[in-house]
């Protein structure tokens, strides 16, 4: 909504310092978690609370909380913007975009606010699509179309009314990106927007709201958070500077090392098959003593999951979480192997994993909002050591890399360089009475939230 914005940031232990050298993709943390150095405008109505947490001053003894730009006090033009924020029912906060000063509308004289709303609330039931959170404000309507779709397995997650934004009280992750005059918000996983401002006048003639936006098409500025007096909150808040001409993705692009053989070309779904949960097909022991022409059959079932739910985004294999959608797998069966794979949680308290010779799991999840135990250990292991040696996993968002090899029974994975399983017996999942598969095929597994993989490569041994 219209107002100015107050925000809280959280900054997690394992962000990287404001001034900081950048992290693996390039990424500097823009908060430091003990101050406000850095930003200018309502300084004296953002407070810093335990953990680091940078957030809107709340409401005290029934008397409205803080409010006010707070703004960056750097100027960016093109950039990747990435962060977690959490706000209470009916909030309503807003993100500024190349602003020229805290003293201005950030929507309408800046380049442009990107909306943050609870969009549950009971405040918000007759809003305009261009005012629901993410939107960009006036101009351009977030999407809004979550309903029945059961991400992270639970539509009760969910703000409601077709948002992708979690409920009140709970972390959300985005990612904003505006490059030259595009401007793209990822919301959870989901794409809410992806449009070109450049196409537009803003002069008031073509604008939804049927207001002039003066600033439109500014090519640089402040960003920062606009308070309407809520007790919004922030964390893990890190910016990428990039050119004009940047691509999404690109850099993060690795080359196959020699020996090895490229899985997914970042192009298409080459190389891979679906995988589906009806009558038991995703257990090895049932495909393994099913006919051909049973197996054809339940693979064309499959397949349409794998289209339907599996896309290729900026270069990476994409999940989109969605109810239906189910595990990816090799269209080839694997004995022992070396495998390097990138990958990316998109959700705070997100989930995922690898099945190795079609059992699960070596475990991928966001550890430092759960189960603080690390990614990379053999999950369902009962006999044998299922968790990760130590937590070596970055921040939602960021990418991790795993570098895996199957000898025999016994499966290494280091995570980011560092090992966090040593020669440890992966037990087989589907039948505890026998050892591991020798040969089957190796799955990106579905478990209801958002996901990338890229840089998926394998050499037999």
């Amino acid at each position: 909504m219209r107002k100015l914005l107050i925000s809280s940031l959280a900054l997690a232990a394992t962000v990287v310092a404001f001034g900081a050298k950048s992290d693996a993709e390039g990424f500097v943390s823009i908060f430091n978690g003990k101050d406000l150095a850095g930003w200018i405008g309502a300084t004296n109505t953002y407070v810093v609370e335990e953990g680091g947490v940078l957030a809107c001053r709340p409401p005290i003894d029934g008397k409205q909380g803080g409010g006010g730009n707070l703004l960056t006090a750097k100027e960016y033009d093109n950039f990747i913007l990435r962060f977690e924020f959490c706000m209470p029912t009916n909030a309503n906060n807003g993100l500024g975009i190349r602003t020229p000063s805290p003293n201005v509308d950030a929507a309408y004289h800046g380049m442009c606010e990107l909306q943050i709303l609870d969009d549950g609330g009971d405040k918000y039931k007759a809003l305009k699509p261009y005012q629901y959170h993410g939107s960009v404000y006036g101009i351009v309507p977030s999407l809004r179309d979550n309903v029945g779709k059961q991400i992270w397995g639970k539509d009760k997650n969910f703000a409601g009314n077709g948002s992708y934004l979690r409920k009140p009280g709970m972390w959300n992750f985005e990612e904003v990106r505006v490059i030259g005059s595009r401007i793209q918000v990822i919301l959870n996983g989901i794409m809410i927007v992806d449009a070109d401002v450049a196409k537009i006048k803003g002069d008031g003639t073509d604008t939804p709201d049927g207001k002039k936006h003066p600033g439109l098409h500014r090519t640089k500025g402040h960003i920062g958070w606009l308070g309407h007096g809520h007790h919004v909150q922030w964390r893990n808040i890190r910016i990428k500077e990039v050119s004009s001409k940047y691509v999404v993705g690109s850099d993060t692009v690795k080359k196959c090392p020699a020996g090895f053989t490229q899985l997914f070309n970042g192009k298409n779904l080459e190389n891979w098959k679906g995988v589906t949960i009806a009558e038991k097909f995703d257990n090895p022991k049932v495909r393994q003593a099913a006919t051909p022409e049973k197996r054809a059959e339940m693979q064309k079932i499959a397949d349409q999951g794998m289209i339907d739910h599996w896309h290729i985004r900026d270069g990476a294999l994409f999940f989109d979480g969605f109810k239906g959608g189910y595990s990816l797998a090799t269209i080839k069966d694997y004995k022992d192997f070396e495998m390097w794979v990138d990958w990316r949680i998109m959700s705070v308290q997100g989930d995922s994993g690898l099945y190795l010779r079609g059992s699960p799991q070596v475990q991928i999840w966001d550890a430092h909002n759960q189960w603080h135990i690390g990614s990379g250990g053999l999950y369902n292991n009962k006999k044998n050591p299922s968790k990760a040696l130590s937590i070596q996993d970055r921040i939602v968002g960021s990418w991790n890399t795993f570098h895996i090899t199957m000898r025999g029974e016994r499966v290494t994975v280091e995570l980011n360089g560092v090992k966090v399983v040593d020669n440890t017996v992966l037990e087989n999942y589907w039948d505890r009475s026998m050892p591991i598969f020798p040969v089957e095929q190796i799955e990106l597994q579905c478990h209801g939230d958002p996901i990338e993989f890229k840089n998926i490569f394998i050499r037999e041994l």
